[in-house]
């Protein structure tokens, strides 16, 4: 289905009537504002109205309890209401992610693909918590513990559960044979000389038997290529993992197991590991508008982190769809934005706009990204994230770093200075006029903190500064002021 980018989504207005298009909405957008600044109930829902009016399904994440009453609200003013998918605890909505992961690829990248999915969102919790992000022993430890077990689980009882993948991970210290990991070496190795046993059939036991060992096992596993995963896994487990340090070892188990068993509780477990009624293909294929009613505030640790997976795996299905067959655009939005950002963020939204993503994030300040994005390169990494935002808006905020870092990138313009002299000669008085031209920055910090922050005492209107990428205002320059109002009545979609 053929689309058009240029479609607009709103206008300036005054002297500059510029269309604000999809083609701008797609290169993302970042909101920030003190709380009472009218960023969620302002700029917020005017842009993401605006983007549901058209008839975009997308992502919405939680941090309040209340937010789920709000969207509501949002669809029935834009007359998207029978869009709406809420997946929450004691509602009818379901979506299990391992059962998802294994069935968009090939089952030879199942364990390529669970690994990525449960590396991204136990990397943000170590981040969030000041861990051990920057540190590759910990990074390529749990990578390898998480596929061993996945693998591991495949060729015992030929599926992955959550169940089994925390009873593996958790038992591998246990040498006893009715451990859960013992059990799984036992059944896989069963399994998989079963497959060998079949090849030397097939190919001829007298003709094998008289192979040097390196040209039989090169045959094997070329044959048998679960036999060469088979003997990397029980080398991970039996010559480098079991070997390790005892604390070392538990450090890395608990940062899997740790997720996993959060997981295994409700209402989680049967919201995300049982059945699926909603996937994120549902959101360009159906125009569905899915509703994580998970909120932060509520939940805390798991809610965030349930969220963040779902994030992550609604991303990579955003970017693996022919915009070809579906081109309408999508959104994904976050109020306190900060709480829901991974590692991937950046190069998802590098890339968003060949996805048709409209990503719209509210966040109070930027010392909210980085003490939810920790390491020795956070700064780098937090100003690489918002550089792949093409929007930038500015509500009224008393955030000394953000409302510098807004000025710098609104910049500076040239000023003229008028000074008066006044002098006396013998009696006579004159007086001379000079003007100076002088750089300086075009809005300066201070300035954020006396916008508009909607409600009665501003009748309901929210001011702020807008940068877009690319766009040029009558000012001569890349950004101007910009009112919203809280009033605002979006339209309505007519599908």
């Amino acid at each position: 289905m053929q689309f058009d980018m240029e479609t607009t989504l709103f206008n300036f207005g005054g002297e500059d009537n510029t269309a604000y298009t999809f083609r701008h909405a797609v290169m993302g957008c970042q909101v920030f504002g003190s709380t009472g600044s009218g960023k969620t109930t302002g700029a917020g829902f005017f842009l993401l109205s605006r983007l549901m009016s058209v008839g975009c399904g997308g992502l919405i994440l939680t941090a309040k309890p209340t937010d789920k009453n709000d969207f509501i609200e949002y669809c029935r003013l834009t007359g998207r209401s029978k869009d709406l998918v809420v997946i929450e605890p004691g509602g009818k909505e379901y979506f299990n992610f391992l059962e998802y992961e294994s069935t968009r690829d090939s089952d030879k990248t199942f364990t390529a693909n669970l690994v990525e999915v449960l590396r991204v969102v136990i990397r943000s919790r170590d981040e969030k918590g000041g861990g051990k992000s920057d540190d590759r022993f910990w990074e390529e430890s749990l990578n390898l513990l998480i596929a061993s077990c996945i693998d591991l689980s495949l060729f015992a009882y030929n599926k992955v559960t959550v169940p089994l993948l925390y009873e593996i991970a958790n038992s591998v210290p246990d040498k006893s044979k009715d451990s859960a990991f013992e059990k799984a070496m036992a059944a896989a190795q069963d399994n998989i000389q079963a497959k060998i046993d079949k090849w030397r059939s097939d190919i001829g036991e007298r003709f094998l038997d008289g192979l040097a060992d390196d040209v039989y096992n090169e045959a094997l596993f070329e044959d048998v290529p679960e036999a060469r995963t088979y003997t990397i896994v029980e080398n991970f487990f039996t010559q480098q993992y079991r070997k390790l340090n005892e604390r070392t070892r538990s450090i890395i188990s608990m940062s899997l197991t740790s997720f996993l068993i959060n997981l295994l509780r409700d209402p989680f477990y049967t919201l995300f590991c049982t059945k699926t009624t909603v996937t994120p293909e549902d959101c360009y294929t159906k125009g569905k508008i899915i509703l994580l009613n998970i909120p932060v505030k509520l939940f805390h640790k798991v809610g965030q982190d349930i969220q963040i997976m779902f994030k992550y795996i609604w991303q990579r299905a955003m970017e693996k769809r022919n915009i070809s067959e579906n081109g309408m655009p999508v959104f994904l939005y976050a109020d306190e934005s900060h709480l829901f950002i991974h590692e991937q963020d950046a190069e998802f939204q590098a890339t968003a706009r060949s996805s048709r993503v409209c990503t719209l994030y509210l966040s109070q300040s930027l010392n909210g990204y980085h003490a939810n994005i920790g390491g020795a390169k956070s700064e780098y990494r937090v100003k690489g994230f918002l550089a792949t935002m093409g929007t930038k808006l500015f509500l009224y905020n008393t955030d000394i770093e953000t409302n510098t870092w807004a000025s710098q990138l609104i910049g500076q313009s040239y000023e003229t200075d008028q000074s008066q002299t006044t002098s006396s000669v013998q009696g006579k008085v004159s007086e001379s006029l000079t003007q100076t031209t002088k750089l300086t920055q075009t809005i300066r910090p201070e300035q954020f903190a006396g916008l508009k922050g909607g409600g009665p005492s501003n009748n309901f209107k929210v001011s702020g500064y807008i940068h877009v990428q690319g766009m040029k205002f009558s000012n001569g320059f890349s950004h101007r002021y910009i009112v919203f109002d809280q009033k605002f009545t979006p339209s309505k979609f007519n599908s």
